[in-house]
């Protein structure tokens, strides 16, 4: 099972791509995960508002084993890096999230411009 969402970007989309993953995960049976799953596609579509600027698709795809989540934008700017040194700071965690809380993760550069960046959960395996 496959689903995606074109987003644009703007504050409202972190909204709508977190109810997406919600109704996606419901919808496969994976209830247990939604909560991971809306938060990581909240602090990736997060990103592309507050840096990419650009509009960008949201794709979740479930196999039997794992759900991929690639969050596709117009922008070369690559994630900023997993470790911050500044515990008060008031943003820079979300690729902490996304590295702590999924079994892999990644950023993908396109030959035609931007880039793709995804994260990987397992599928719990009462619903495998």
């Amino acid at each position: 099972m496959s689903g995606f969402l074109e987003l644009g970007p703007t504050p409202d989309s972190v909204g709508r791509a977190r109810r997406f993953s919600v109704a996606y995960a419901h919808d496969s049976g994976m209830s247990e995960v939604s909560d991971t799953l809306s938060l990581l596609v909240s602090e990736l579509v997060s990103n592309v508002v507050l840096h990419a600027r650009t509009p960008c698709v949201l794709h979740i795809e479930r196999s039997r084993e794992r759900i991929r989540v690639q969050v596709r934008d117009g922008s070369d700017r690559m994630p900023g890096s997993t470790q911050r040194s500044d515990p008060f700071a008031q943003s820079g965690r979300g690729m902490v999230l996304v590295e702590s809380l999924s079994s892999g993760h990644g950023v993908d550069k396109l030959a035609e411009g931007g880039k793709t960046v995804w994260f990987e959960l397992l599928v719990p395996a009462e619903v495998r």
